[in-house]
C-alpha cells in the first residue's frame, strides 16, 4: 500500500514538473506578514503570561493557570530568540561573502 501511494506521488510530481504552469510561486503571506504575525502572537502571549502571573500574585487565579501561562510565555519568547539567532547568523554569514 505504501509503494502505491509514494508511486502515485512520483507520477503525479514528474507531471507537475514537465507543466510550465505548476512552477507558479504559491499566494501567501510574504515573508515580512509572516515575521509580523509571529512576533505580534509572541508579544501577545508575553502580555497574557505578565497579566496572569500578577493576577496568581494577588490570588485571583489558580497556581496551574500560572504555571501554563508562564510555560506559554517562555516557549514564546525562545522561539522569538532562535529566530533572532538565526537571522543574525545569516547577516553575519552575508557579510563574511567575498565581493
Amino acid at each position: 500500500m505504501i509503494e502505491s501511494v509514494s508511486g502515485i506521488g512520483a507520477a503525479s510530481m514528474s507531471a507537475s514538473v514537465r507543466s510550465p504552469t505548476a512552477a507558479a510561486p504559491a499566494q501567501g503571506p510574504s515573508f515580512e506578514q509572516a515575521l509580523t504575525q509571529v512576533i505580534g502572537s509572541a508579544v501577545d502571549t508575553l502580555q497574557t503570561g505578565e497579566a496572569v502571573a500578577i493576577q496568581g500574585v494577588e490570588g485571583a487565579v489558580s497556581p496551574m493557570k500560572v504555571v501554563d501561562s508562564v510555560m506559554a510565555a517562555q516557549r514564546s519568547l525562545q522561539s522569538v530568540l532562535a529566530i533572532r539567532d538565526k537571522a543574525v547568523s545569516a547577516y553575519q554569514e552575508v557579510a563574511r561573502m567575498a565581493i
